[in-house]
């Protein structure tokens, strides 16, 4: 199947810090020319592998609220301090070209993407225990051990709004989550394929 084929779908992988849903987001993107990622904006600053259009789009505070009040975007929360959002125009555009649009956004924002399509997929991912997690945090060494704290005391929060989301996936082994999200996302498309053809 091409592009064209497979209806468009809207999924959406949220998760705590460290559970490798950004990391995740890019290989489904990389391995399915179909998929296309949402790059959300943010007023955190970036990170020193980060770029500005390709991982966020980093914009002031100002800025922001700014758009908030123009009602230009679909989502928006406060997490750990900083603003993201999900532009509507950037994935009305990608939706109109025929892609499936991955999001990597934080629980309240996955669950705002699902008041206004019912029909996302929202897929929480955890990691296999909370020594992992911490592990994973500090491996990475983008945050100082008190941003890492402000990060780890949200983890109630987050797996207490996983119950809502469709899929619960364990982020054990890197490439099996990725294949299984991919099969859970082409079942989806399948399946409003075949529901399209009955309806002609």
């Amino acid at each position: 199947m091409t592009k064209q084929t497979r209806p468009p779908q809207l999924v959406v992988l949220s998760a705590p810090s460290g559970a490798g849903k950004t990391t995740i987001a890019r290989m489904l993107a990389e391995r399915n020319p179909d998929f296309r990622i949402s790059i959300s904006a943010t007023t955190r600053k970036p990170r020193f592998n980060e770029q500005d259009g390709v991982d966020y789009h980093f914009i002031s505070e100002k800025e922001f609220q700014e758009r908030i009040r123009k009602g230009d975007f679909l989502e928006y929360e406060r997490v750990h301090g900083y603003y993201y959002g999900t532009l509507k125009s950037a994935v009305e555009e990608l939706l109109r070209q025929g892609y499936t649009v991955i999001f990597d956004i934080d629980v309240n924002g996955a669950l705002n993407i699902k008041k206004h399509f019912p029909n996302a997929i929202l897929i929480f991912i955890r990691p296999p225990s909370l020594e992992e997690l911490k592990r994973r945090l500090r491996k990475r060494q983008t945050d100082d051990p008190e941003e890492i704290e402000k990060r780890l005391k949200r983890l109630p929060e987050e797996y207490a709004k996983a119950v809502f989301f469709d899929y619960d996936v364990i982020n054990n082994d890197l490439e099996e989550t990725v294949d299984k999200i991919t099969h859970i996302i082409r079942h989806h498309q399948e399946q409003e394929s075949h529901v399209s053809q009955q309806s002609l």
